[in-house]
């Protein structure tokens, strides 16, 4: 049913059998603690047709997988550099297709009130994440679709909160003087995150 990463390098795509299979072999086939990919410098080995939807869903050679367990430990392994997202273990890399972002932000917890609450956000892949600093919450405007929250999860992966979740954090928005002009934003952990000019709030959140 794998298949198996070439060592042909950035041009080569993973293929063959096996190498979905040798992925969870060589984590140990079992989710635990995070894994140290900091510390591990493998070869690229080509990319493996595996992909994250937008709504959080992963796929395999087009087919969803189905075992939560086995989703956890490729996210416990998923890294995103220079724009692209692999997967890391000691030996190898490969590349696969996030269409969005790797993760859905699927409850929330509020701990306190005003500028000094705390935000802290469970993902769908079971990672709990603890609002830190101004960079750690960041927001897009569509036309289609409004305002689209992403809060920091580590390593340059970010999950978006679900629309339930958007309408709730931004219940908790105000209207404040932020760099010289009104901004609608959530205060958390002691920062104001601006998301949008106040004049904009209508019709957006």
């Amino acid at each position: 049913m794998a298949r198996e990463a070439s060592s042909e390098g950035s041009a080569g795509t993973a293929s063959g059998t096996g190498g979905l299979d040798r992925l969870v072999q060589s984590l140990g086939g079992a989710q635990r603690a995070l894994p140290p990919v900091e510390r591990w410098n493998p070869p690229f080995c080509g990319d493996l047709d595996m992909r994250i939807a937008s709504d959080g869903q992963w796929f395999y050679l087009g087919t969803p997988i189905g075992r939560p367990a086995l989703v956890k430990l490729f996210a416990s392994v998923l890294v995103r550099e220079d724009g692209r997202h692999y997967l890391v273990t000691p030996a190898e890399k490969v590349g696969i297709t996030v269409d969005d972002v790797p993760f859905l932000a699927v409850e929330m917890g509020i701990d306190g009130e005003s500028d000094m609450r705390t935000l802290s956000f469970r993902t769908n892949v079971d990672d709990v994440v603890m609002l830190g600093g101004a960079g750690a919450l960041r927001f897009e405007i569509g036309e289609a679709d409004g305002v689209r929250p992403y809060v920091l999860v580590r390593r340059n992966l970010w999950a978006r909160l679900t629309r339930a979740l958007t309408f709730d954090l931004m219940a908790l928005g105000d209207v404040r003087l932020h760099d010289g002009r009104p901004m609608f934003g959530i205060a958390a952990a002691g920062v104001f995150h601006a998301v949008m000019a106040a004049e904009q709030i209508e019709g957006l959140a």
